[in-house]
């Protein structure tokens, strides 16, 4: 199953959820992240977190949800907001129609240096006691109406 998660900048919370899906669904699904006015880099601290917690960053870059829209791109099942401006936004067609779900979080990299610390494990924890309802789930048997529902109540976790 290919999960795409938005946001705008794509530098913190998208390449979070990104790769906790990654390291802890690695076999059942797969993430990708993107961003609607990408920032181009991976903010350091994003980058720093998930070094110390064993996360593979070797191809965590900033990129364009336009990747994503094209033929070429991978199917997505499921698309993930996790900024309140990406999940307002006019998001391009995705080949396949999938489900969509908003599952908001506070940007760490809105806060200041000092602070970065705590913001980003903040932000890391909420979005991985999310992914993690989510893969304790029989989602590739669901079917799409009753997923989407879940989707909803796993982005209400705090």
């Amino acid at each position: 199953m290919n999960i795409l998660v938005l946001c705008t900048g794509n530098s913190a919370r998208s390449i979070l959820l990104e790769s906790i899906f990654n390291t802890h669904g690695a076999g059942r699904v797969r993430a990708y992240s993107a961003g609607s006015n990408p920032t181009g880099k991976v903010h350091p601290q994003s980058l720093a977190l998930l070094a110390e917690l064993g996360h593979d960053t070797s191809g965590a870059r900033s990129k364009s949800w336009d990747e994503f829209a094209g033929a070429e791109a991978p199917e997505m099942n499921i698309v993930i907001t996790v900024c309140a401006s990406a999940a307002g936004e006019t998001c391009p067609v995705w080949p396949g129609a999938p489900l969509r779900a908003h599952w908001g979080v506070e940007d760490p990299a809105a806060a200041g240096q000092p602070d970065w610390d705590a913001a980003f494990r903040t932000a890391y924890s909420t979005l991985e006691k999310r992914a993690k309802a989510l893969l304790a789930l029989p989602f590739e048997t669901m079917a799409p109406a009753e997923l989407s529902q879940l989707l909803k109540r796993i982005g209400d976790i705090a």
